[in-house]
């Protein structure tokens, strides 16, 4: 479901997971962290890795927090860059810095840049590089959907068609609340109110104060408390109801549902069809995360339902999620 407003996640999709499936031949190295077909991350890019994002004392204060699994996490992060350059070779896609930073504008407008970008590091423990990355491989999986014919730019036509399928479920609500002291001037004011909406701001007017709105405004029903949002979706438009409360009567008066238009929508929709693209070309970078295989060194962990945690011993092969099977060596020394 489209979710009109809803804040643009820059990070839609981010898997800290490394999922492939199969198994590789049994290769260890006390110099690297992990395989990933014919590449390698060594032990030292892992910790220069680290490093550089201990320098950000937001991410600093998340790693210490966090202890080796932030070392896990990088290593991840690493591996994942890994496959995505892979998959844009093999694909022959092609996604300069250039494109990621327009993508970012997109992501980031109407924000707060700094804000954003804190909030990733202490909450999650993720640096501008790693958002960079993260973009630039959600552009990879695009392009080579669109490559591969798995998906197609949306038209204007497209997208006029989409806001059709979806407008009922953008309705908000216009209303408002106006309290007056007692049920009889509730019953006076909601009959004015009925016979001329327009005069809402003019009544609230005469009940100034805390509980009044001094203007109708648009809600989606799930912003508002269940018992109200279930009375006002019952109240048929411009009519309303009233609430006892503490300070006397609350006039409820529903004008009816509001429809945003396509304009403020447009960018929301684009989004839509930009992660149905990711997902799409994410499930052929998968393909190339299988045939590529990847082996993690033991001291950075083993898998469990497809994460990388905490371990000792042997080889770790980084199944799909749900692979049940053991790999080769696991749990001895690697050879």
């Amino acid at each position: 479901m489209l979710k009109r407003r809803a804040a643009r996640v820059l990070l839609s999709g981010f898997v800290l997971t490394v999922a492939v499936s199969g198994l590789t031949a049994c290769r260890t190295s006390p110099n690297v962290a992990a395989y990933v077909g014919d590449e390698q991350v060594s032990v030292t890019e892992l910790e220069n890795a680290v490093a550089r994002r201990l320098e950000n004392p937001e991410l600093a204060d998340f790693a210490a927090a966090q202890g080796d699994e932030f070392r896990r996490q990088v290593l991840s992060l690493l591996v994942q860059g890994e496959v995505h350059d892979a998959a844009a070779e093999r694909y022959g896609v092609q996604v300069d810095d250039d494109d990621v930073r327009r993508r970012l504008e997109v992501l980031l407008a109407g924000r707060d840049e700094d804000r954003e970008y804190s909030q990733l590091a202490t909450q999650r423990g993720l640096g501008r590089a790693d958002v960079f990355e993260n973009v630039r491989q959600q552009l990879v999986s695009k392009e080579i959907a669109e490559s591969e014919g798995e998906w197609e730019a949306p038209t204007e036509a497209d997208l006029q068609d989409r806001y059709a399928e979806v407008r009922e479920e953008l309705a908000e609500v216009s209303f408002g609340y106006i309290t007056v002291p007692d049920e009889p001037t509730a019953t006076a004011v909601l009959a004015q109110l009925a016979a001329d909406p327009a005069a809402y701001p003019a009544v609230a007017a005469q009940y100034q104060g805390q509980m009044t709105l001094p203007a109708l405004e648009a809600s989606s029903p799930s912003e508002l408390p269940p018992e109200l949002a279930q009375q006002i979706a019952a109240t048929q438009p411009n009519t309303g109801f009233s609430i006892p409360t503490e300070a006397g009567v609350a006039v409820v008066f529903v004008e009816g549902p509001v429809y945003p238009p396509f304009e403020d929508v447009r960018t929301d929709l684009e989004e839509e069809a930009f992660s149905a693209a990711a997902a799409a070309g994410g499930k052929l970078v998968q393909a190339v995360r299988e045939d590529l295989g990847v082996t993690v060194n033991p001291r950075y962990g083993v898998l469990e339902k497809g994460q990388l945690v905490p371990g000792t011993g042997g080889v770790v092969e980084i199944l799909g999620e749900g692979g049940g099977e053991e790999p080769a060596g696991a749990g001895a020394p690697g050879n």
